[in-house]
């Protein structure tokens, strides 16, 4: 596993992992790398410092942030986004599906919701008509 550290073309700087360097330019070639902040794939790599350590004892790695804990805007943007959508609607769980259909009908109460549900279900919703969107996050239970 190799570590690169990215910037896309409006300048967002972002790290990731790729299997080898190799890999990383198959799928960069293929346009499969795209900007965490913002999606473009219009991606190259940046400078970057190697981790290379000439004492027989390592350095120390420079602490980063918690995984609870934002490391940029844009993550705690997508964690504002959450409190947001937890605060504001019914988690309905693995029955979103079912509930977003049964609103869509009237047989159920009209009410933002969100839950889970597979690919073929939610697009059988989409073209029925019922209006839904993926949500970037999993619900706080499903989170490490």
């Amino acid at each position: 596993m190799i570590q690169f550290t990215l910037k896309c073309a409006n300048d967002h700087h972002f790290d990731s992992w790729f299997q080898s360097g190799s890999a990383f330019d198959k799928l960069h070639a293929a346009g499969m790398v795209g900007c965490a902040v913002c999606g473009s794939t219009k991606v190259s790599k940046a400078m970057m410092a190697p981790r290379v350590s000439t004492a027989e004892k390592a350095a120390p790695v420079p602490a980063k942030p918690k995984l609870s804990e934002p490391a940029n805007p844009a993550e705690q943007a997508l964690a504002e986004f959450k409190k947001y959508v937890e605060k504001n609607s019914d988690y309905v769980g693995t029955n979103f599906a079912n509930e977003a259909r049964a609103i869509h009908t009237g047989d159920a109460p009209q009410r933002p919701i969100w839950g889970e549900t597979r690919g073929d279900e939610a697009k059988k919703l989409v073209e029925d008509g019922v209006k839904i969107a993926p949500l970037p996050f999993t619900p706080t239970r499903k989170s490490n």
